[in-house]
Order: C-alpha cells, then structure tokens, then sequence
C-alpha cells in the first residue's frame, strides 16, 4: 500500500479521490452522492477556503493500483486565530474496512499537519459552512439529507482504535403532519409577535432571497457561527452557500423575523433533493440539473439547515415565533409532508429544549471527534 498525497495539476488522482465513494457505497442504498461539479471545486485554488486556509488529499493506493481509502487534512488559519489554537481538521475520510489503511492514511495526515505548526486534530468537519459535520453513528439505515455526512458503521472502530475520542453529538431529527405542535407554543409566537412587535415578510420570488442575503450573513454569525465556537463567515462563503442552494430554493421556506427595521432571525429551510442526485450520480449535466430542479418542485421532504435568533431576544419567546412560521410554511402546505431539523449539537440545551416541545424524533446522531498530535 502506497499514500498519495494528490497534486492540484493531477487530473488522474482528482478524479480517483472523487470517484472512490461511488465505488464503496455502489450497493448501499442510503447514501447520496455529491454532485461532481462540486467536487471539483475543491481542488481549485479559487475555492473561498483557500483564502484563509490550506488543505493536502491524500489517496491510498494497495499493490494492485486500486483506490482503497481517503482523506484530507486541513489547517483553517482563520479558526485558529480565532481559538487561539494550532487544530487541524479531517474531513473526506472514506476506506474499505481495513485499520491499516485508515492507520496509513492518518499517519500521513498527522504528518503534514505537524510539518503545519499543528498539535491537535479534530473531525469530520468540512471546508465551508455548507460541509455537514460528525461522523455518523446512529441512523445508519436513514438516507442522509443533502449535503451531510453518511458512512458505514465500521467506521466509529477505526476511528476509536486510532485514539480519536469524542468532543461531542450532534443529532438530527424529524417531524411530519402528524406530529403535534403544542398549543401554548402556537399562543405563545402570536402573543410574542404582538407584544414584540415582530413581523415576518413572506419572501415570493428568489430575487427577493437575494435582497436579504446581507440580513442572513449578519444573523448567521451573531446566532449560530459565533455562538458555536466558529470564526464569522466571510462574503465569499454567504456566496458560495448561497450559489448552491438558491437554484432549488422555494422562496415561502426562507424565513426572516424582523423587529422594525433590523432582522433578528431567520430560518433556512430549502428542499431535500438527495433522490435526484441519487439518479443522476452526481452528474449536473447534459439532464442532470433538470432533475434535481424537478424534484425540487415534488419532494415531499424539506430540510431546516439553520434556524438562529440573536441572544437579546432569545428569552423572550422569539424561537417559538420561528417555529411558527416554519409551521405554518411547512406543515400548511399542500406540497411538503415531512421536515428534518438537521445538526444540533449536544451542548446547545435550549435549541434542543425547543425540539423537544415540538416532538422532534431525533433519529440520526453524528460524533465530532479529536485527538492531540504527539
């Protein structure tokens, strides 16, 4: 077995390193392939994480040439500084059931991270904000949601026979038309909304999301990306996240409270396409773009990917507002059946309080995972 640390300028390897999930998933039928085209992005030296941040993907390759494992490592300079800290971040790990090849690929990634000025290493955690995080180990038998992390259940061994131990879950969960919404939650947004003087715009078309991108970036960084231990996002990123979600975006899911004139929170929820992705492989075209906007506009399946309140109205009942109008924007529709409140961390008590009130069926849990580097 050898470990190839890939070039940018090598097609040959790019295409192996994207290409090998395919391969190992090609009988498991959860799992959802990303889409090529953004896959290759991350090999270009125009993706936004290059600007603060450095990556090295590493094959590994046995005696007969054929792809049995990956990784990548990286140093996010940005979150460094931020902490204070000298972390590295793994990401991309996929291997056949084998520890000595997930042994091999980890040990080359420790080295360049070490040859990086860093002691530490903690993962699965993605490039962007985009990038779902955690390694999967409940729900093995659920199709993940678009953009987050599926894995076999091997994986948590390797991981733990390598020394990584946990930092923390993260769970994901989901309600449909017959889970019950409590009264008092319901009474309690109207009155907050009358008492607080919140109102919240019903968004129709998607030039109008493009008008409250700047809201959404200051929201996101004030309640969600600062509060979890994260640098704020940059412009380039909101744009990047936005670029890929706008095209299947359904503008009545996008969700902004606003006291006045300033926003106060928000809510993004977009369409689960992973059945379509499912179709096409990955592939956006010659059809596949059709696809994944067809199937956009008939899934029955919507995904709360962010869901944040800034801190002075927080205990004052503004979530339950959210939660109203994703209610009222879901649960009311003649299109959408089935909702998943996707990622929430273990230590964030109160969002989790929150989906209790609602009934939320926690029914995935992710594993983020650390070790130093001696």
């Amino acid at each position: 077995m050898k470990i190839i640390q890939i070039s940018p300028r090598d097609r040959r390897y790019i295409r192996a390193f994207i290409h090998f999930p395919f391969d190992l998933y090609q009988h498991t039928p959860q799992w959802v392939p990303p889409l090529w085209i953004d896959m290759r992005k991350i090999f270009k030296p125009a993706y936004p994480f290059y600007q603060y941040g450095d990556a090295a993907f590493l094959l590994a390759v046995d005696d007969d040439g054929k792809v049995v494992g990956r990784l990548a490592i990286a140093n996010n300079h940005r979150y460094n500084a931020f902490h204070q800290t000298k972390t590295a971040f793994f990401y991309y790990f996929e291997t056949i059931d084998d520890v000595q090849v997930a042994q091999n690929l980890f040990l080359h990634g420790y080295k360049w991270a070490q040859d990086q000025g860093l002691n530490h290493i903690l993962g699965p955690k993605g490039l962007t904000v985009l990038d779902g995080f955690g390694l999967l180990v409940k729900g093995f038998e659920h199709q993940p949601a678009f953009g987050h992390p599926y894995n076999p259940p091997y994986y948590q061994s390797l991981i733990e026979h390598l020394g990584f131990t946990k930092v923390r879950d993260i769970y994901s969960g989901w309600i449909d038309r017959n889970t019950p919404v409590p009264e008092k939650i319901l009474k309690a947004a109207n009155l907050v909304e009358k008492r607080l003087g919140f109102t919240s715009p019903v968004l129709k078309t998607k030039a109008e999301i493009r008008s409250v991108i700047s809201d959404i970036k200051t929201l996101y960084n004030d309640s969600l990306a600062v509060p979890s231990g994260n640098p704020p996002i940059t412009d380039d990123e909101m744009d990047s996240m936005v670029g890929q979600l706008l095209w299947i975006a359904d503008p009545k899911l996008v969700k902004l409270i606003y006291k006045g004139d300033k926003a106060v929170g928000f809510l993004m929820i977009y369409p689960e396409i992973g059945a379509a992705l499912q179709r096409i492989k990955g592939r956006l075209f010659p059809l596949g773009w059709l696809q994944i906007i067809l199937e956009s506009k008939r899934t029955n399946w919507v995904n709360l990917n962010g869901i944040g309140i800034i801190e002075e109205y927080q205990r004052f009942g503004g979530t339950a507002v959210l939660y109203n109008e994703f209610h009222k924007s879901v649960l009311e529709s003649d299109q959408y059946t089935y909702a998943e409140l996707l990622q929430l961390r273990e230590d964030n008590v109160n969002s989790l309080l929150e989906a209790a009130n609602v009934e939320v069926n926690f029914h995935k849990t992710h594993r983020l995972y650390e070790r130093t580097l001696e």
